[in-house]
């Protein structure tokens, strides 16, 4: 993205954690949005076969959580790991696989190589170089940047227009109605979930939002998360999918928050290949 920045300014700091187990309840099974019971693999662990690019629904699937769910058992260090881990940052594992951050959730999630996956366990620990907390786009003082790397920033399509405005290339636009789980939380904590973005549904249900791919930059329509995450219309908020598909009602793929601030400050353009991919 051609957008000045303040990058130069930031620090690094280097951030632990582990890979957290998946964790269910001697009751098992959960409700889907039909009161249907349902037992499936979901949060937590390590998930292999799901990337940046692939489908975001269709899964056999509860809360996907792609590649690693990283947390730190210190519940004070986790939530550093939580607010200061920006999407973009560089992950190391202890074998020595490298990997970038999608997003957050219960966990910090992050993408590696299938065959990098292949190698990391539960409990093994994960290095997070954690940058962008504190990123300003200079020239666009009405925005704000959330969680997200000036690394990302730079590799993102886009940038500042003749006309003031900053361009921002979006897979698709997702309208106030269906945000559901995740609103009035701090917007540098998890994500915000997509109702209606499931597979199989008819087109007034799945609200246009069934093509959802991980990691797909979203425009999300009257949602300011500067100060959290609530609606205010006429704001945008930029996301990136960063969990994938889910049973529970009120839930689904859900978009990390990024860039947010009035409308008329934006100028975006739908293109398919806005995805996370970019940064690969």
């Amino acid at each position: 993205m051609r957008a000045a920045t303040n990058a130069a300014r930031l620090v690094t700091q280097i951030l632990t954690g582990e890979v957290w187990p998946p964790l269910a309840d001697r009751n098992g099974a959960r409700p889907d949005a039909d009161g249907n019971a349902f037992l499936l693999p979901g949060m937590g662990g390590v998930t292999l076969g799901v990337h940046c690019g692939d489908p975001a629904t269709g899964y056999a699937a509860d809360h996907l959580e792609p590649g690693l769910s990283i947390r730190h058992r210190d519940p004070r260090a986790n939530m550093a790991l939580q607010f200061l881990t920006c999407v973009g940052n560089t992950v190391r594992t202890a074998s020595g696989e490298e990997g970038f951050v999608i997003g957050q959730h219960a966990y910090v999630l992050a993408d590696l190589p299938e065959e990098a996956l292949a190698e990391v366990t539960v409990g093994d620990p994960v290095t997070v170089v954690a940058r962008g907390q504190g990123l300003r786009l200079t020239d666009h003082p009405a925005l704000t940047v959330k969680n997200c790397s000036p690394e990302l920033v730079e590799r993102m399509p886009g940038g500042t227009r003749a006309d003031g405005r900053l361009e921002v290339h979006v897979a698709a636009t997702v309208p106030a109605e269906a945000v559901g789980a995740g609103a009035g939380m701090a917007s540098e904590f998890a994500n915000t979930d997509l109702m209606g973005a499931y597979a199989g549904l008819s087109e007034d249900l799945s609200l246009g939002l069934e093509g959802l791919r991980i990691g797909d930059f979203v425009a999300v329509e009257d949602a300011d998360h500067r100060f959290g995450r609530g609606y205010r219309s006429g704001y945008v908020t930029i996301g990136v999918i960063s969990t994938g598909h889910c049973m529970l009602h009120g839930h689904g793929p859900g978009p990390s928050s990024l860039i947010t601030g009035p409308a008329e400050a934006f100028h975006i353009v739908r293109s398919p290949d806005a995805n996370l991919e970019v940064i690969r």
